[in-house]
C-alpha cells in the first residue's frame, strides 16, 4: 500500500522508535479491514521493534488497531485505514507509543498528565480533511501521556453506517463518554481548555513578550508570515498575533500555482510558514485574537495599540494587518441551525460523508464548480446553484462540469431556507428570480461555496473599510491610520491569491520599514 519513498521515509522515522511498540489488530473480512492488515504488515516489516497481533476481544470496533507496548493498553487506537492526511497522525502515535518525545508544549503535556479521567474521546475524520489531523494528534498524545485518557480515531467513509446514525455530517467531530464535545479544527490547548479549564490565576496563555515593538503584525497567513520574517530581517523587533499559524492555507487541499513550489498541500504551507517565521527573533503569539486597534496620538511615537481578547494590550509604532478572510454565509433560515448537520464550507474535508447522497453548491464560480466537481465522484447526485445568470467558473472547469452526468445546474435561482427535520438537512427551498417560483431540492448536504469575506468586524471605527469590510489601502498599502499598514486577503486588494498575499505582506514590511527610518526618532 506504501510507495517506495513513502516507505523509505517511514522507515527513517521508525529508527527512533526505543521500546517495542504492538499493533494490536481487530480484523474483519471487510475491504477496509484487508487494506488496514496489509498497511500493518507494512508497516511492522519496517522496524525490529514492531509487532502486529491480533485482537480477540469481542467488544472492539471492527476494523480497527490498538498501538500500544507489549502488556500495555494506551487506548491509543485507530479505526479504518489511517492514510492520506491521517497518515503523519498515524506516524506521530507509532513514535510516541515507541518512546520518542513529543516535540508538544511542556507545560501543555503537563496539564494533559493531570486530566483525571476516565475520559474516552472519539473523533470521526475524513481522509481528505487538512484539519483533522491536529485534533487526532492532539487527542493521540494525551492517550500516550495519560492512562486515564483513551482516543479512538474513526475514519468516517469506514465506518458510513455508524457515522450516520451518530449525525456525522461534518469532520472532524469529537465525542467524549459518549457525548457530543466539539467540532472543527482544535488545538491541544483548546481541548484542555475544554476538559479542564483553567483558574484565571493559573491561566499563562500569554507568552511574556515586551509590550512595545516595532512592528506588530496581526495575522498568521501568508501575508502576515512574509510581513514578520521581512521586518525581522531588518532588524525591527516584530510581534506577530495569530488566531491560526498557517491561516486560511490550511483549509486548502493543494497549491499547485506557487512558483517553484508544482504541488503542495494547504496545511503542510501553512506549517512551512511557521517555521520560516520562527527561525527570525520574531515575537510569535499563536491562538490569540486581536478584538480592539486605537490608533495612538498624533505626539505619540506609537501608531497604535492592539488589545487581544485574554485583555493583553501590545503597542507598536507600525503595524501591518494581515487578518485574512473566512468564508461567507448564506444568511437564509436553517443555514446555522443544520451548520455541520449537512451545512458545511469544506468539500474536501466533509464530502467523503456524503457518498451515495443528493447534494447541493451553492455557488457557480471556481470553488463552487471545482466543489461541484470533487464532489459528483462520491455523491449520488449534485445540484449547483448559481444566483447570477450564469455560471461565472474558469471555461475549463466548465467544460468538465458538463461532461458529468449527475449534476444539474440552477442559475438565476436564490436561495431562500435550508429544510430539515431537527437532525439533518433534508431540502433547499429555491427562488427563481425571474418568475418568483419557489422549488424544493430534496437534499442531505449543502456546501456553500460563494466567496469569502475580510476578517475585520473588529477594525470598525478604527480603519476606513469599504461597505464590504475590506481595508482600504492605497498604492503603498497604507491604512487611514498613519503607521498601520494591510495586506492580503483582508483589504481592497482586486485579486484573493496566495502569492499575491505573500507579496503584499512584503510591501507592507517594507512599507513600515520606511516609515520608521523616516519618521521614528
Amino acid at each position: 500500500m506504501l510507495d517506495t519513498t513513502l516507505t523509505t521515509q517511514l522507515g527513517t522515522y521508525l529508527e527512533y522508535v526505543t521500546r517495542p511498540v504492538e499493533l494490536r489488530a481487530a480484523t474483519d473480512d471487510s475491504t477496509t479491514g484487508r487494506r488496514m492488515s496489509e498497511l500493518l504488515g507494512e508497516i511492522a516489516a519496517l522496524s525490529d521493534q514492531l509487532s502486529v497481533v491480533e485482537d480477540p476481544s469481542d467488544d472492539v470496533r471492527r476494523p480497527s488497531f490498538l498501538i500500544t507496548n507489549p502488556g500495555e493498553d494506551t487506548g491509543l487506537r485507530f479505526a479504518g485505514v489511517p492514510l492520506g492526511h491521517e497518515f503523519t497522525s498515524l506516524v506521530l502515535a507509532l513514535l510516541q507509543v515507541g518512546g520518542h518525545p513529543s516535540t508538544e508544549d511542556p507545560a501543555l503535556q503537563q496539564r494533559a498528565r493531570e486530566l483525571t479521567g476516565p475520559l474516552h474521546f472519539e473523533t470521526f475524520f475524513s481522509l481528505s480533511c487538512q484539519n483533522c489531523p491536529t485534533v487526532v494528534q492532539a487527542l493521540d498524545l494525551m492517550a500516550v501521556l495519560n492512562p486515564q485518557v483513551t482516543h479512538t480515531a474513526i475514519e468516517g467513509s469506514a465506518f458510513e453506517a455508524e457515522a450516520e446514525e451518530r449525525g456525522i455530517r461534518s469532520v472532524p467531530t469529537v465525542f467524549l463518554n459518549g457525548e457530543p464535545f466539539g467540532q472543527g479544527r482544535m488545538s491541544l490547548e483548546k481541548i484542555l481548555d475544554k476538559v479542564a479549564p483553567l483558574a484565571p490565576e493559573d491561566r499563562s496563555d500569554t507568552p511574556a513578550i515586551p509590550a512595545e515593538h516595532d512592528v506588530l503584525v496581526i495575522g498568521g497567513g501568508p501575508a502576515g508570515a512574509t510581513a514578520a520574517i521581512y521586518t525581522a530581517r531588518k532588524g525591527l523587533s516584530t510581534a506577530l498575533v495569530a488566531e491560526r499559524m498557517g491561516g486560511q492555507v490550511l483549509d486548502t487541499a493543494a497549491i499547485e500555482n506557487l512558483p517553484s513550489l508544482t504541488r503542495v498541500e494547504g496545511p503542510t504551507y501553512g506549517q512551512q510558514l511557521e517555521t520560516h517565521v520562527r527561525e527570525y527573533e520574531v515575537d510569535v503569539l499563536p491562538d490569540h485574537r486581536a478584538v480592539a486597534l486605537e490608533p495612538a496620538s498624533d505626539d505619540s511615537p506609537l501608531a497604535a495599540v492592539v488589545r487581544l481578547e485574554d485583555g493583553t494590550e501590545l503597542a507598536a509604532r507600525t503595524v501591518v494587518l494581515a487578518t485574512g478572510a473566512h468564508w461567507r454565509q448564506l444568511g437564509v433560515p436553517g443555514e446555522e441551525e443544520y451548520r455541520n448537520k449537512g451545512v458545511t464550507y469544506c468539500p474536501h474535508c466533509d464530502g467523503p460523508l456524503f457518498r451515495g447522497k443528493r447534494v447541493a453548491v451553492i455557488g457557480g464560480g471556481n470553488s463552487g464548480i471545482e466543489a461541484a466537481i470533487d464532489l459528483a465522484g462520491v455523491a449520488a447526485h449534485v445540484d449547483v446553484v448559481e444566483f447570477d445568470t450564469r455560471l461565472r467558473a474558469d471555461e475549463v472547469l466548465l467544460h468538465t462540469l458538463g461532461t458529468l452526468g449527475n449534476v444539474n445546474v440552477h442559475v438565476n435561482a436564490a436561495t431562500q431556507e435550508v429544510l430539515g427535520d431537527g437532525r439533518g438537512v433534508t431540502g433547499l427551498r429555491v427562488a427563481d428570480r425571474e418568475s418568483g417560483a419557489e422549488s424544493t431540492l430534496p437534499l442531505d448536504g449543502v456546501f456553500v461555496q460563494i466567496g469569502l469575506l475580510p476578517n475585520t468586524g473588529w477594525l470598525k471605527g478604527s480603519v476606513d473599510l469599504t461597505p464590504r469590510g475590506e481595508i482600504v489601502v492605497d498604492e503603498s498599502l497604507r491604512t487611514s491610520v498613519e503607521g498601520v499598514y494591510a495586506a492580503g486577503d483582508c483589504t481592497t486588494s482586486r485579486y484573493k491569491q496566495i502569492v499575491v498575499a505573500a507579496g503584499e505582506g512584503a510591501q507592507a514590511a517594507l512599507g513600515a520599514f520606511d516609515h520608521l527610518i523616516r519618521t521614528v526618532a
